[in-house]
């Protein structure tokens, strides 16, 4: 067992070091976030918070438009072909600009549909603008220096942005009278500060060069990740927005602090994620083992169960450990127990799907997904049940949703040719 598990170790050594890399960022990342978490949950009203929450998952849905999806060609250049870099951030630069009026649109009819009479426009435009385009941003430095091998260097970038937007959290809580309009001047600031470190500091140092006949040629590719990664944030981002429309606000606060606290528990299953899917990139042939299968998945349930349950553990013992509002919904993190597995194993699929250059699969996947999940909840909310029974029912949806998408990304798997991706 000792020499296999050395064997193990000495052919992967790359990819655990890379995985340690990120998790200690992650680590970094979940104590700064709590403490974000912690200032803001206890400082905004429980319906101001649902109100932030779900546009704030609004905002990361559209920012999944930035560039019609050039970022998956970007990262995949930054991944196999380092010197086409420039190339591709200026094709990137390019789509950015064209896709910003759909964006634009996108966000106002979000706007009218969803949180007119609720949220001044010019609160909500302030939110979106901060995920859309500055944290975006970041997103993407951090993309591309997981991809030209600079893991270190993107953990500690996530760490600093997280920091900079718990900084403002904390000074918000300190100085304001806790109002939604002024969190929102405080975290686009934030994000600000995040987007201009990245590019500054972070980013390869490049060239850029124009190109557009390279450009062409990923443009289908680019617009299909565009469109799955959309489905895949209103698929995991659409449950806030219907509780809010079928709950109201003050539920939509209940259950963001629940799943916010499901959120923190996932860091570690994204970081193994990142870590899987360049390996995946580069060759398919670890999908083509059952038991290499069976063992990925049931690594991803057992990490996220014993994260989510190590949370409703501390919070029965001290209810009050992360504020007052914050202990209205720490009893109901124990109903919950099975969401976070169901939840991360989904989007294990996605990454399965994504690294093996199934992207118009994936994107059906995601969108049958959406579908479903939508049915689901629009089912347990509607039914106007006890907020114990419908936040215990979810583990039921998610199953539901789980089995769905283990069931159709086995089957495109199926296909796979043992050859380097």
């Amino acid at each position: 067992m000792i020499a296999r598990l050395k064997k193990f170790t000495s052919a992967n050594s790359g990819s655990i070091r890379a995985y340690l890399s990120m998790v200690g960022g992650s680590a970094g990342r979940l104590v700064i976030s709590l403490v974000y978490f912690i200032a803001i949950a206890n400082t905004l009203s429980i319906s101001e918070f649902g109100l932030f929450a779900t546009a704030s998952a609004c905002g990361i849905m559209l920012s999944r438009l930035l560039a019609f999806g050039f970022v998956s060609p970007l990262y995949r250049i930054a991944t196999v072909k380092t010197r086409l870099l420039g190339v591709y951030t200026a094709g990137f630069l390019g789509g950015m600009l064209l896709s910003a009026p759909v964006i634009a649109l996108a966000a106002w009819a979000t706007y009218a549909l969803i949180f007119a009479g609720q949220m001044d426009g010019i609160t909500f435009a302030k939110i979106i603008l901060a995920e859309v385009l500055c944290w975006r941003i970041m997103e993407i430095a951090v993309i591309v220096s997981y991809g030209v091998n600079r893991f270190t260097a993107g953990a500690v970038l996530v760490v600093l942005a997280t920091a900079f937007k718990t900084v403002a959290a904390v000074l918000f809580a300190w100085l304001t009278d806790g109002s939604l309009e002024v969190w929102a001047t405080y975290y686009i600031l934030a994000n600000d500060l995040a987007a201009i470190i990245a590019v500054a500091f972070f980013y390869p140092k490049i060239r850029l060069r124009w190109k557009p006949a390279l450009y062409l040629r990923r443009w289908a590719d680019a617009v299909s990740v565009a469109g799955a990664e959309m489905l895949f944030y209103v698929q995991s981002e659409l449950d806030k927005v219907l509780v809010l429309s079928l709950g109201g606000p003050a539920a939509a606060g209940i259950y963001a602090m629940i799943m916010r606290l499901v959120d923190l528990t996932a860091l570690p299953v994204r970081a193994f994620l990142t870590v899987l899917t360049q390996r995946l990139m580069r060759s398919s042939k670890m999908l083509d083992d059952f038991k290499t299968r069976l063992l990925l998945e049931g690594a991803v349930a057992a990490v996220s169960t014993a994260g989510i349950l190590g949370m409703a553990g501390f919070l029965w013992f001290f209810p009050n450990a992360l504020g007052r509002n914050v202990s209205e919904a720490a009893p109901l993190l124990i109903l919950v127990a099975l969401v976070p597995a169901f939840r991360n194993l989904i989007e294990y699929h996605s990454e399965l799907l994504y690294a093996t250059g199934r992207t118009f699969i994936r994107m059906l996947v995601l969108a049958s997904l959406a579908v479903a999940k939508a049915l689901l909840l629009a089912w347990v909310l509607g039914m106007e049940f006890d907020t114990r029974v419908w936040v215990g029912l979810l583990n039921a949806a998610f199953l539901v949703l789980y089995v769905q998408s283990a069931l159709m990304t086995y089957r495109a798997l199926r296909s796979i040719k043992k050859r380097p991706i």
